[in-house]
């Protein structure tokens, strides 16, 4: 009689877990996609200002107001007030004048073709856009990879091997991702970069040598590439995992 009652019972559970995990496996390649757009449009954003499709003048007018406007936020009394409006002014009219263009950097804005419409005050606002949804979906996507591994745990469904490094994966991938540089600066980084720190590393890379040219590539492309790798691996295992599952309950 119980024996009876515990099989109709495990077998509840196993289908309450089946349907757990085809709701976390839907989002989990849903989110995927999202961080692969997200990661193959912030490597185009880099590869457009490096190329001189779009020129960084705009950028360098750009951070020069917002110094002054934050320094205009601060009031402080007497004489520090002064000292940071002089300053302020001072890097306003060191960055509006007209610098010397790199020969690097000249040759790309000649073979460069005429993109009117792509400012780098419009990209900038791409980037920081595809920054924020990065990070949300790489969250999400390394939380549904754990909420996975446990459903799997508690319902036996098979699979764990896989699971489990699909989780440390994606969370690799998470870690490596965040922007620790805003944190950390100097100590060090993640894989997403902002506007102004691509305005630096373009700086460098165009007035710098040949282990600054390599050290900017790896930064803004090298770095990018570990971050796709780990999360298409983790991937990879996600659908192993899945396909275990299956197979083990005699679907396929």
């Amino acid at each position: 009689m119980n024996e009876g009652q515990e099989k109709p019972s495990n077998l509840l559970d196993t289908t309450d877990c089946l349907e757990a995990v085809g709701v976390f496996r839907g989002w989990k390649n849903f989110l995927f996609i999202i961080i692969i757009v997200c990661l193959v449009l912030l490597q185009i954003s880099f590869w457009l200002v490096n190329l001189g499709y779009v020129k960084v003048e705009e950028g360098k007018e750009e951070v020069s107001t917002a110094a002054v406007k934050e320094a205009e936020q601060i009031e402080p009394a007497g004489e520090a007030k002064g000292e940071i409006e002089k300053a302020a002014k001072q890097v306003a009219g060191e960055a509006n004048e007209p610098a010397e263009a790199a020969p690097q950097q000249a040759e790309r804005q000649e073979r460069a073709p005429d993109f009117s419409i792509i400012t780098f005050g419009r990209l900038a606002g791409l980037i920081r856009f595809f920054d924020f949804v990065l990070i949300l979906a790489a969250a999400l996507y390394c939380l549904t990879m754990l909420f996975g591994l446990k459903v799997s745990l508690l319902g036996r469904l098979g699979g764990i091997n896989h699971i489990s490094r699909a989780f440390f994966l994606s969370l690799l991938g998470l870690v490596l991702l965040l922007p620790w540089q805003r944190f950390f600066a100097g100590v060090v980084a993640g894989a997403i970069y902002t506007p102004g720190e691509l305005l630096r590393w373009y700086t460098i890379e165009t007035t710098g040598g040949i282990f600054g040219i390599i050290v900017y590539y790896l930064r803004f492309s090298g770095y990018w590439l570990i971050v796709l790798l780990f999360v298409i691996f983790a991937q990879i295992r996600s659908v192993r995992w899945a396909k275990a599952i299956l197979r083990r309950l005699e679907v396929i």
